[in-house]
C-alpha cells in the first residue's frame, strides 16, 4: 500500500492547501520562498500529485460518515428512500424539500448541495495541476503525462457527475487566482465532449499499477466508457471495456482470511476490509481509502446509515416488553445475541424499497445468487435477529433469545425505519474502536470490473444486440451463482436490475438513471419497458412554469422508472411528518440559490421546474480547442 508515500503527499498537501483556494489578495502570498511556497511545492511530480491528493480526499467524503452524500444519490432513485421518520426536513416530499433556497447540504435534509460545492472544489484542485503542468520539472514526458492524466480524470469525474445532476453548469478549466463573479452556464454536451477528449489522453498515459486510492488506468477507462456512452459512441466504449476487464479479471475464488469464518462466502470476501487492502485483488479499479487505526482516517458508517434502527426501543416482544439492547446480558456467550457487533447499530437513514429487497430477487433466476435474499449468509431480515435485552433474561421472559416477531400494531414510522431487510455482506464493516458499531475504517470501491461488464452489456443493448448483452451480464451473474440470462430476457429493466444487485451502495444510482435518460432522449430509442415510449431532449424536465410539480409519465425515463418501481414515491405513503413525492423536473437537481445570487456579474441558469428558471439564457459552448479561462 506504500503508506509512507501517502503520508508524504498528505503532509505536502496540508502545507499547500491554503494556496489551492486561489485568493486574489497579494498580501496573502508568503514573502519568504520556501519548499512549501506553491511555485516550489508544485514544481515536480511529487508536489503535483500532492495537489491531486486533495481531489482523492474529497472523493472519500462522498461515501463516509453519518448521512453520507451517497445516500442522496440512492434516495433519488428507485432502490431506496429516506428513512428518518422522526422529524420534518429530510428528503421525502421533494416538491417541498428540493428547492434552490432550501437546506441542501445537511445530513438531516439532503446532500444535493454537497455535490455542487464539493464538485467544484475538486475541479479547482485539478485545475491547479493542469494550469501548472508546464512549469514543473519531470524525469520524462511519460511522467508528465501521467500526472496530467490523473488531474484530467479528477476534473472529468466531477464534471460527469455535475452535468448529470445539474445539467448545464458553469465551466472552469484553469486555475482562478482572483475573486470571480461572472460565471455563465455552459452546454452540458460540449462539456462532456471536452471531458471525453481529456479522458482519451488520461487512458493512454495514466499507469495501471498504483497505490490504493490513486487514479489508475482502469479507472480512467471506466469513466471514458461512460462518457462515450452518453455521447453515443458505444463501439468505443465496448473496445475500452474489453481492454479493462482483460487487465482486471473478476475475483471468482475466495481469497481472504474470511473464508475460514462461518456464514461467509465469496461476496463477503470481495466486500471485506481485507479484500480492499489485498493488492492481489484484480477487480478493484478505483478506491477511496481510510485505513484501519491510521490517523486522519474516517469511519464509513454504512451500518448506521443502512441497517434498521433496531435499538430505538420500539422492537417489542409479543408480550409487550422492550426486546433489544446495545449491552448484552452478563455471561452471554452467543455472538448472535450481540446485535451491535453482529449487525451494527443502525438508525435506518437509508430505507431500501421493495424493488431492491424483493422484486429483483426471483426464485427461478436468483435462487442461488450469493448477493441476494435467498442466501441467508449474505442478507439479513429482521426475523433473523434475536431478542437480547438483558432484562428479558433476568426476568425469565420466554422470548429472550427468540427471533423477532413483527408486531401487527407497528406504526408506519417504525415500519419504515426499523423493519426491513438489508445486504449484510455489503454494509458490515467492523468498528472495533467504538462502543456502538456504525461502520469503521476501510477502503471503498468506486469502480470495479463487474461494473465494466454491466456497461458493456448496456452498450450492446443500445446497439440492439441482445445476445451479446446477455453474455456480458452472465459473466457477473455466473460469478454470483445466478442463473444465466438469454437474449429474450434483455431489456433496460434487466440491466438496471443487475446493476442494483451488484452495485448497491457503490454506484451513483440517481446519476446512472439520468445518464440512461439522456441516452434515450438523444437517440430516440423506444423504451420497451414503458410500452415503446420515446423521450425527447427538449422537454426532458417537463413543461416548467409556475405549476411545475407535474407527475405525468413520459417526460423522462428517470421519473418513469422511479415512479414505477419505488413503492414509496407518489404511492400515498404518509407518516406524521411527510408524504413521499417526486416530480418530473427532479431528474435534475436545483442549482443552489446562493451560487446564483452571489454571481452578480454573470448568469448561472436554474433548472426547469425550479424558481428562477424564467431568467435563463442560452448556455455557452466549450470550445473544441484551447481554454475558456486560461491562455487563448
Amino acid at each position: 500500500m506504500k503508506l509512507k508515500n501517502i503520508y508524504k503527499r498528505i503532509i505536502i498537501l496540508t502545507a499547500i492547501a491554503p494556496f489551492l483556494c486561489s485568493c486574489g489578495s497579494d498580501w496573502l502570498d508568503p514573502k519568504p520562498l520556501s519548499f512549501y511556497e506553491p511555485g516550489v511545492a508544485l514544481s515536480n511530480a511529487d508536489g503535483l500529485y500532492s495537489a491531486i491528493t486533495a481531489c482523492e480526499r474529497n472523493m472519500r467524503h462522498e461515501y463516509f460518515g453519518d448521512g453520507a452524500p451517497i445516500l442522496t444519490e440512492m434516495i433519488q432513485s428507485e432502490v431506496a428512500v429516506e428513512g428518518t421518520t422522526d422529524k420534518a426536513g429530510p428528503q421525502m416530499n421533494m416538491d417541498i424539500s428540493l428547492l434552490p433556497d432550501a437546506s441542501l447540504n445537511d445530513a438531516n435534509t439532503t446532500k444535493v448541495g454537497w455535490y455542487w460545492y464539493e464538485g467544484y472544489k475538486g475541479i479547482k484542485y485539478a485545475n491547479v495541476v493542469i494550469s501548472r503542468i508546464n512549469d514543473a520539472t519531470f524525469k520524462d514526458e511519460a511522467e508528465k503525462n501521467a500526472v496530467l492524466g490523473a488531474a484530467y480524470f479528477q476534473r472529468a469525474y466531477r464534471y460527469f457527475k455535475l452535468t448529470h445532476q445539474f445539467g448545464d453548469i458553469p465551466y472552469m478549466d484553469w486555475e482562478i487566482s482572483e475573486p470571480k463573479y461572472d460565471f455563465y452556464s455552459y452546454d452540458r454536451w460540449s462539456i462532456l465532449e471536452r471531458m471525453r477528449k481529456d479522458m482519451e489522453f488520461a487512458y493512454q498515459w495514466v499507469p495501471d499499477k498504483v497505490d490504493r486510492g490513486r487514479t489508475s488506468k482502469g479507472a480512467c477507462g471506466i469513466l471514458l466508457m461512460k462518457l462515450c456512452m452518453v455521447l453515443g459512441d458505444f463501439d468505443r466504449a465496448i473496445e475500452v471495456g474489453k481492454e479493462v476487464v482483460a487487465a482486471h479479471p473478476l475475483m471468482t475464488k475466495r481469497f481472504t482470511a474470511n473464508q475460514s469464518k462461518a456464514r461467509t462466502n465469496l461476496m463477503h470476501d470481495l466486500h471485506s476490509v481485507e479484500a480492499k487492502l489485498d493488492m492481489s485483488n484484480t477487480e478493484g479499479l478505483m478506491y477511496v481509502v481510510s485505513y484501519p487505526e491510521v490517523d486522519g482516517s474516517d469511519r464509513i458508517q454504512t451500518m448506521r446509515n443502512g441497517v434498521p434502527f433496531w435499538n430505538n426501543g420500539n422492537i417489542k416482544t409479543p408480550d409487550g416488553q422492550t426486546g433489544t439492547s446495545i449491552t448484552i446480558a452478563s455471561g452471554e456467550t452467543d455472538p448472535e445475541m450481540d446485535l451491535n457487533k453482529t449487525y451494527g447499530r443502525g438508525i435506518g437513514r437509508l430505507r431500501p424499497t421493495w424493488y431492491f429487497t424483493n422484486e429483483i430477487w426471483r426464485a427461478d433466476k436468483e435462487a442461488n445468487d450469493l448477493r441476494g435474499i435467498f442466501n441467508r449468509d449474505s442478507w439479513r431480515k429482521m426475523e433473523d435477529l434475536l431478542y437480547n435485552n438483558p432484562s428479558l433474561k433476568s426476568s425469565g421472559n420466554q422470548w429472550y433469545g427468540k427471533n423477532f416477531v413483527k408486531s401487527p400494531s407497528m406504526s408506519v414510522e417504525d415500519t419504515i425505519r426499523l423493519w426491513f431487510s438489508w445486504p449484510h455482506y455489503k454494509l458490515f464493516v467492523p468498528d472495533p474502536l467504538q462502543t456502538q458499531w456504525a461502520g469503521g475504517e476501510t477502503p471503498w470501491y468506486i469502480y470495479r470490473s463487474a461494473e465494466v461488464y454491466l456497461l458493456i452489456a448496456e452498450c450492446y443493448y443500445w446497439k440492439d444486440q441482445p445476445q451479446l448483452a446477455a453474455e456480458a451480464l452472465n459473466v457477473v451473474r455466473n460469478r454470483a451463482g445466478a442463473s444465466p440470462l438469454t437474449a429474450a430476457d434483455i431489456n433496460i429493466g434487466e440491466i438496471l436490475d443487475e446493476r442494483a444487485r451488484e452495485l448497491y451502495y457503490e454506484e451513483n444510482r440517481h446519476l446512472e438513471l439520468v445518464r440512461i435518460s439522456y441516452i434515450y432522449a438523444r437517440t430516440g430509442k423506444p423504451c420497451e419497458i414503458f410500452g415503446g415510449r420515446v423521450y425527447k431532449l427538449d422537454n426532458l424536465s417537463g413543461p416548467g412554469g409556475t405549476n411545475s410539480n407535474v407527475k405525468q409519465e413520459g417526460y423522462n425515463f428517470w421519473y418513469d422508472r422511479v415512479n414505477a418501481r419505488s413503492n414509496f414515491y407518489n404511492k400515498g405513503v404518509i407518516h406524521k411528518w411527510a408524504e413521499y413525492k417526486i416530480s418530473v423536473h427532479h431528474i435534475l437537481w436545483p442549482i443552489p440559490a446562493s451560487a446564483i445570487n452571489t454571481n452578480t456579474k454573470g448568469i448561472i441558469n436554474q433548472n426547469i421546474g425550479y424558481p428562477g428558471a424564467e431568467k435563463n439564457v442560452t448556455p455557452l459552448k466549450v470550445p473544441e480547442e484551447g481554454t475558456v479561462l486560461g491562455p487563448q
